[in-house]
């Protein structure tokens, strides 16, 4: 099995580096392209007003001066062309990607590219207790993942579908089972404007997380890290609101 891997949080990062351990697992055939610096919060975007630099870091590893999506294109159409991956793994993010999370996600977004490219995807990212203090510790992932995705290469991988895996914020022994999700909706945005100002008396400002705590639906993903459980969930790329579809067709018709 030919496996891509693929971050957001960029080649160097200590999420990567269990990416590769968990793929270590799977295969003796992982092929590495990842950003060459951090891409958190690109989501699904392309490089196309600036030239893509590629740059080869070792056997099968290469960085890509651009986002997730760009290293996946540069991966299936470039790299591997007539080798093409059988399965594209993406992470492991810092931090969890939960809830609004995918629209934002870097991580997401390389899984995304590869479902449009008709390989099967996953996206992994490692849950952590930033309200506690804590910092990110990939044992959890590097623990259950290789597991968890040799299942998972029996589901069936339905069209423009692709598995978001998130990892609870706990040691690995902790972990109370795993559950398929769907993906949850915070009641309050975790996202804040810190203003600021500098030596001049300019202000300017940093986008932040306020990590507030919630008491989340039972079946969501949010609610899967909360009680120390893998959250799976399966992400569609068609976003048309097909039950609306009736309403405005009578509406405009």
């Amino acid at each position: 099995m030919r496996i891509l891997l693929t971050n957001d949080d960029g080649i160097h990062a200590a999420g990567f580096a269990a990416l590769e351990q968990i793929a270590g697992e799977l295969s003796d055939d992982v092929w590495v392209v990842a950003p060459e610096t951090d891409q958190s919060g690109v989501a699904h975007s392309l490089t196309l007003h600036d030239p893509l630099r590629l740059r080869e870091m070792g056997e099968r590893r290469y960085s890509v001066r651009g986002t997730p999506t760009d290293c996946v294109i540069m991966g299936v159409r470039e790299i591997l062309n007539d080798k093409r991956p059988d399965l594209i793994l993406s992470g492991v993010n810092r931090g969890q990607n939960a809830a609004d999370d995918v629209t934002y996600s870097g991580t997401i977004a390389g899984a995304m590219e590869g479902t449009l490219m008709g390989i099967r995807s996953i996206a992994l990212s490692q849950g952590v207790a930033w309200s506690k203090g804590a910092r990110a510790d990939y044992s959890c992932a590097i623990s259950h993942a290789p597991k968890l995705i040799q299942r998972l290469l029996d589901f069936s991988f339905p069209p423009d579908t692709l598995l978001n895996l998130n990892f609870p914020p706990c040691a690995p022994d902790e972990v109370e089972g795993i559950e398929v999700t769907r993906q949850g909706k915070r009641k309050v945005s975790e996202l804040g404007v810190d203003a600021r100002t500098d030596g001049r008396g300019v202000p300017y400002y940093w986008l932040g997380f306020r990590n507030a705590d919630e008491d989340p639906p039972r079946d969501t993903d949010l609610s899967a890290l909360v009680h120390n459980r893998i959250s799976v969930t399966p992400l569609k790329l068609d976003l048309t609101a097909h039950d609306l579809l009736g309403e405005l067709k009578d509406l405009l018709g």
